[in-house]
């Protein structure tokens, strides 16, 4: 469900029990999905819709926002080389590429925007963004002077790198990518070992999915004199961030930073008595970048209060305890199947937020005797 739909259900809820409330409502994302409508929104900016390639080189729709400068593009990567635009039995990172990615970069500078943010978070693709540097016109060749073909797999026979084509109009131009992942290309915790499995590769293809970006890595700094090998966030997205650094002028940065300053959050934190945030499933990893983590973080600040709600509490969640959540909140009311939790999600949202308020009103009133 949309961050805006869960804040819209959670408002609901708390009206049914307290009227006079007045509340704020801020729909956030970490990078990932809900990323362009979370800033599109709060600039009064725009959605635009076009056709680009996914992960296999199919033609699907797509979209960017356009914020409400007119001037500034956002986009999600996984709009165009996701994860989620393939059925299990194609995820194959050996074939997968980003020029989709590519597309979505291109489609902004024929709007006029020289700045843009894109969360990479979400990918289906291992190709270092190869095919996003294509997308732009640069041209990856093997010894025999033929393109190489799309996708991670290839990338063993990178011989020479062709700029000759690439788009003029992206000299100069700010990118920013939104990412919560500071994995280095290759190694142990590289793009291929740590991330590869998810995408549909085996033991022995992520480990050749290594070797290719690490000769990819070689290449890069043959060719432009720059080690995008060991950098933070250069693993991110296949490899994404460390194609992007190597040819565009590239800042990296976490994603609820982005979001967050865009929407203001500081200010509307400060104005707040009571802070309630989200997830689908919080545990453990919840407090590496996620949504809830960043809000906690930034309530603390203010001494303010957060309370989050939840679809499930997994293994480790009780470390937010310790990281500025006072109440984690699950809205399940009862054993059910996950299609009706799904199916209903709305109403339990409002429940879980009307049972909420009647608690604190509780203790507003037990203040008051005691």
């Amino acid at each position: 469900m949309p961050a805006k739909q869960v804040a819209l259900h959670l408002a609901t809820g708390i009206k049914r029990f307290m009227t006079h409330a007045e509340y704020k409502i801020i729909p956030l994302a970490d990078g990932g999905e809900g990323t362009v409508d979370s800033m599109v929104e709060a600039t009064g900016g725009k959605i635009v819709r076009l056709k680009v390639h996914d992960p296999l080189m199919r033609i699907v729709p797509s979209f960017l926002g356009i914020l409400g400068d007119g001037k500034t593009a956002v986009m999600e990567m996984a709009a165009a080389s996701g994860l989620e635009l393939l059925k299990p039995r194609e995820r194959n990172p050996m074939i997968t590429s980003t020029y989709g990615s590519g597309e979505l970069i291109k489609s902004s500078l024929d709007m006029g925007c020289r700045k843009m943010i894109m969360g990479i978070g979400g990918s289906g693709t291992n190709d270092g963004g190869m095919g996003a540097a294509q997308a732009l016109g640069i041209r990856f060749l093997d010894k025999k002077g033929n393109e190489l073909s799309p996708g991670g797999g290839s990338l063993g026979d990178l011989d020479q790198i062709d700029e000759t084509n690439l788009d003029g109009r992206i000299h100069g131009c700010q990118i920013i990518l939104a990412c919560d992942v500071d994995n280095p290309l290759t190694g142990k915790r590289g793009a291929s070992k740590v991330f590869g499995p998810q995408k549909g590769s085996d033991a022995a293809g992520a480990e050749k999915l290594d070797r290719n970006l690490r000769h990819f890595a070689l290449r890069i700094r043959k060719h432009r004199g720059r080690d995008i090998e060991h950098i933070p966030g250069s693993g991110a997205a296949g490899g994404l961030g460390g194609g992007m650094m190597a040819f565009f002028n590239v800042e990296i940065r976490p994603g609820f930073d982005l979001v967050s300053e865009v929407t203001e959050l500081c200010k509307w934190i400060s104005w707040a008595d009571i802070i309630i945030t989200g997830e689908g499933k919080m545990d453990l990893q919840t407090q590496y970048g996620k949504v809830p983590f960043g809000v906690a973080m930034m309530a603390k600040r203010y001494n303010k209060p957060v309370i989050a709600v939840t679809g499930a509490l997994e293994k480790g969640h009780e470390i937010l305890y310790e990281k500025g959540i006072q109440a984690l909140i699950p809205i399940v009311e009862r054993p059910m199947s996950l299609e009706y939790a799904l199916k209903n999600a709305g109403v339990l949202l409002e429940n879980t937020a009307e049972r909420i308020f009647r608690l604190l009103k509780l203790g507003f009133d037990l203040k008051d005797i005691y």
